[in-house]
């Protein structure tokens, strides 16, 4: 990962701490207004990441607790982007070892090369336990965005 995408990543990381939803299908939609809202995404693109997960199933769930949407560039993707919220109740998504979910971190990449960027930045920050328990166990966005920057010399 070079040093730009990195910093691009940075500043293009929006975080909402405390959303309450119903369903999965709400988690993914809140996450991917935060894209929609920062001109990251286009509202299709929510919908794509929705409809993705109702034909391939739960499979962004990648680790215990944390969902990792997305679509294709060709969804609606405007540039590289994280919208990443933590629910105040966790939902189950109907995966068999990872639910339920707390945090979402709905990714907006305009290519292969920064889908790939994104969920390896992603892996390293999100990646240690105690990092994704201290972002579940903020209780606001300031607290959320001064996690990350302590694991951003990752």
């Amino acid at each position: 990962m070079g040093v730009f995408d990195v910093i691009e990543i940075r500043k293009n990381i929006i975080v909402e701490a405390n959303v309450s939803v119903g369903d999965w299908r709400q988690a993914i939609r809140a996450a991917g207004k935060l894209l929609v809202k920062h001109g990251m995404t286009l509202p299709e693109y929510t919908d794509a990441m929705v409809k993705l997960v109702e034909t391939k199933g739960p499979y962004i769930v990648l680790t215990q607790g944390l969902a990792m949407p997305h679509a294709r560039p060709e969804d609606g993707a405007k540039k590289i982007g994280i919208g990443l919220l933590t629910l105040t109740e966790p939902i189950v998504f109907g995966h068999p070892q990872n639910d339920p979910v707390r945090v979402v971190a709905a990714l907006s990449s305009v290519d292969s090369k920064s889908h790939l960027t994104l969920i390896s930045y992603l892996a390293k920050i999100l990646g240690s336990k105690d990092t994704l328990c201290s972002i579940i166990a903020a209780q606001s966005s300031q607290e959320i965005y001064a996690i990350l920057e302590r694991r951003c010399d990752v």
